[in-house]
């Protein structure tokens, strides 16, 4: 079945500064891999079959982040099981001499599910713990060799590994790879009203009405999580 996933602002590269965005755009999804990028009334017109996922008119769809802090939040952040009652946040260095593997495991896969909500595909490692190793290859997440120096930098600045990259990250940095036919389809869709600065190729610019033009060097969507994750083709995480 194929999938065609309309956002008001759809950028397959925001990587490369040269690449086309797309106002109401939409990526078609067959199975695991993206079958066509492009304006939303081109696609549906040529996928008349196709269901559609309209994630509304202020949405920005952009390949899935990277999270570059992947080591420290799986192998020394704790991140909490919501029935010991103590909160949400990843608990600083909770793990630190540790040897339980099993609660290793079970960390990693809830700060893996959160990830999910912030627009995260892929996850720096590289990781020692064999479960962690086995959580990070079954949560489906690319797994990256290492952190890159500028995701290294952000969270030393930070003073810890973070869950939602755009919180350190312009979107470029963030990006983990791009939207385009024949590539697997992981992405993520975002809520709120993006800052335009200087997009090259800007289709359908009379369709941003709602956009504001701003200083900051780009569209940046707002830190904070995201409206959904497509990983592989599937929907793993939509904001309630």
């Amino acid at each position: 079945m194929l999938t065609l996933h309309r956002a008001a602002l759809v950028l397959p590269d925001p990587a490369d500064p040269t690449a086309p965005s797309i106002a109401d755009g939409a990526v078609v999804v067959r199975g695991e891999l993206v079958e066509a990028v492009g304006p939303y009334g081109e696609l549906a017109a040529a996928h008349p079959s196709a269901r559609v996922r309209d994630w509304g008119t202020a949405a920005v769809l952009t390949p899935g982040l990277r999270n570059p802090w992947g080591q420290r939040l799986l192998e020394r952040d704790y991140h909490p099981d919501p029935r010991e009652e103590i909160g949400v946040e990843p608990a600083v260095d909770g793990l630190v001499g540790c040897t339980d593997e099993t609660r290793y495991g079970a960390s990693a896969r809830r700060g893996l599910q959160r990830m999910l909500g912030f627009g995260v595909t892929a996850v720096a490692g590289p990781f020692e713990r064999a479960a962690v190793r086995t959580a990070v290859a079954r949560s489906g997440l690319a797994a990256l060799p290492g952190a890159s120096d500028a995701g290294a930098g952000a969270g030393a600045a930070a003073g810890a590994g973070l869950l939602d990259p755009l919180a350190v990250l312009p979107l470029p940095l963030a990006v983990h790879g791009r939207a385009a036919a024949g590539g697997r389809a992981d992405f993520a869709v975002f809520p709120g009203l993006p800052v335009l600065s200087g997009l090259s190729g800007l289709s359908g610019a009379s369709a941003l009405s709602g956009l504001a033009v701003g200083g900051g060097g780009g569209v940046r969507p707002a830190a904070g999580g995201c409206l959904a994750t497509v990983l592989g083709g599937r929907l793993v995480y939509r904001r309630r």
